[in-house]
C-alpha cells in the first residue's frame, strides 16, 4: 500500500538523484540551465559540439585571412547550422525532460 511517507520519500529520493551540482562550460549558452536538468553525457556532447563551432569559425576566419571565400563561407555555413542543431537538441531533451519530470505521481 502507497502511503503519504512513502510517496514523500520517493519524492525525495527522486529529486536528489535528478540534481547536478558540477558545472559546464559553454560558450554559446546564454542560459546556465543546461546543468540542472542534463546528465554528464549531453553536457559534453554540448560542449565537444561548441569546441567544433568554435574551431570551424576559427579556420574560417584564417581561409579569409589567405583570402579563400568560397572556403570561408562554407566554414561559416556548416558552423551555424552546427549551432542551430545544438540549439534544437538542448530544446528537445530540456522538453522531453520537463515532459518526463510532469509524469511523476505529485498526488498525497
Amino acid at each position: 500500500m502507497m502511503t503519504r511517507s512513502n510517496l514523500a520519500e520517493q519524492l525525495r529520493d527522486y529529486q536528489i538523484r535528478s540534481k547536478h551540482d558540477w558545472a559546464s562550460v559553454s560558450f554559446f549558452s546564454y542560459t546556465s540551465n543546461l546543468t540542472s536538468t542534463s546528465t554528464r553525457a549531453d553536457v559534453v556532447i554540448f560542449v565537444i559540439c561548441e569546441l567544433v563551432i568554435l574551431v570551424l569559425l576559427i579556420f574560417s576566419i584564417v581561409s579569409l585571412y589567405f583570402s579563400h571565400l568560397k572556403l570561408a563561407f562554407i566554414l561559416v555555413s556548416v558552423s551555424l547550422l552546427l549551432l542551430v542543431c545544438v540549439t534544437v537538441a538542448k530544446q528537445v531533451t530540456e522538453a522531453r525532460k520537463k515532459k518526463r519530470r510532469m509524469l511523476l505521481p505529485l498526488s498525497m
